[in-house]
């Protein structure tokens, strides 16, 4: 029997630390593997999205605006495609498009100006005044006026002459106005590669900052005294509660697939057990089939979102359904942790509750005749549909479902919304 590679498999930190080191090409191609293999999923997808799409606009050889978009959508459309059920790789993805496109336009504003600033010139050099000479006295008739004499001819062609000079010397300086524009066009190339990687370092800032951001408002949405039901806490909600416990005595019931097994020593939430006992907060873990008999003393749901889409819909982790329908039954509110980067532009897809994982944990493989004879699927995600969900709570504070439209306005463009359907190759 071969060994099992699991310990061996590329990571998300390998992953990061690696991208400095190889082909542009070979980072794209690992990350695939990984995705595609399920060793990178949910917030770490975002985090490996961005450092990727920094590479690509540092290493990938363009001259405007459209081959860098035409770059990241092809290297996005890859990502999204070897994993679609992480819709969160096409929400960084439209993120650094809309970047792209702000900072461009930002430059063409600029230019823009420069543009009608040279031709407030040139109106000025047009309306001008020009030189007024007055008009010479009326001469006396003489046998030999003054028309007739040679230097007459000599001093009116002068008097053109310099009348015209003036006229030349107002214009030039907008004739040589458009040379530094053309030769400015590789530093405006420059800069823009600059520009647009500083705002991925920022999503990359607000990625790693959403958990305490959300976790900042923990004190506001769970009271002293107050029974919260978490399903199978992520993360975030992990940050969530053990920030609530600072200030707020309260008791968490932790509801997880498998029923509890209090001597098992392989508990999963034996490190947020210790950090909420040490702020005096009581934690209890209740199988999921079990969770109904609870919900009756329960004042509050919360879990985590994998993504909010635009209708205000959720896609969560396989069960948290089940809870939120049964806190809707009871008249319990329902919280979905989630930072704004995991909010997507699109509607929720007819497969969302078609993916499924592993079933060797429900079933043994090593039994034959079970394996014949069954067939078992482990559907790993789930959609809440937005009527079951109260507070949408984010990195940006609580919001309600007539606030998602504005939020999503706000980070993504209309023209790169549907990007993730194109098919196209590097």
């Amino acid at each position: 029997m071969a060994p099992s590679q699991a310990s061996y498999a590329p990571s998300l930190g390998k992953l990061l630390k690696s991208l400095n080191g190889q082909t542009l090409e070979a980072s794209i191609e690992s990350f695939i593997y990984l995705l595609k293999r399920r060793q990178i999923k949910g917030d770490d997808c975002a985090d490996a999205t961005a450092h990727l799409l920094r590479q690509v606009i540092a290493k990938s050889k363009w001259s405007d605006v459209d081959q860098l978009l035409t770059r990241v959508q092809n290297v996005g459309s890859r990502l999204a495609q070897a994993a679609p059920h992480e819709p969160i790789i096409g929400n960084i993805v439209r993120r650094v498009m809309g970047l792209i496109r702000d900072e461009a336009s930002e430059d063409r504003n600029a230019d823009d100006l420069g543009s009608e600033t040279a031709s407030d010139i040139q109106s000025l050099s047009m309306n001008a005044p020009r030189p007024q000479h007055p008009k010479p006295a009326p001469i006396a008739s003489r046998p030999q006026t003054l028309t007739t004499m040679p230097s007459f001819h000599v001093s009116k062609a002068k008097s053109m002459f310099n009348l015209l000079s003036v006229v030349d010397t107002l214009d030039s300086p907008v004739t040589g106005a458009s040379t530094p524009m053309s030769q400015a066009q590789p530093t405006s190339v420059s800069a823009l590669r600059s520009e647009v990687l500083d705002g991925i370092n920022e999503i990359m800032d607000e990625i790693s900052q959403a958990d305490d951001q959300i976790a900042s408002f923990a004190e506001v949405q769970i009271q002293p005294g107050d029974f919260v039901l978490a399903y199978l806490p992520s993360r975030t909600v992990e940050r969530f509660l053990v920030k609530a416990s600072a200030r707020r005595r309260f008791t968490v019931f932790i509801a997880s697939l498998d029923p509890p097994q209090a001597s098992s020593s392989t508990d999963p939430y034996a490190a947020l057990r210790k950090k909420l006992n040490a702020g005096g907060v009581k934690m209890i873990s209740i199988a999921s089939n079990g969770l109904m008999a609870y919900m009756s003393r329960v004042n509050k749901v919360i879990f985590s979102a994998k993504a909010v889409y635009q209708n205000g819909g959720l896609l969560v982790d396989s069960g948290a359904s089940v809870a939120a329908q049964a806190a809707h039954a009871y008249s319990k509110p329902v919280i979905a942790l989630g930072g704004v980067f995991k909010f997507c532009p699109e509607d929720p897809s007819d497969e969302i509750a078609g993916e499924t994982g592993d079933s060797s944990s429900y079933v043994s493989y090593a039994d034959g005749s079970k394996v014949d004879a069954l067939e078992v699927e482990n559907t790993v995600a789930d959609y809440v549909p937005p009527e079951l969900v109260d507070v949408y709570l984010t990195n940006l504070g609580p919001q309600t479902r007539h606030h998602l439209a504005s939020i999503m306005a706000d980070h993504y463009k209309p023209e790169d919304v549907g990007f993730s359907l194109i098919p196209g190759e590097v």
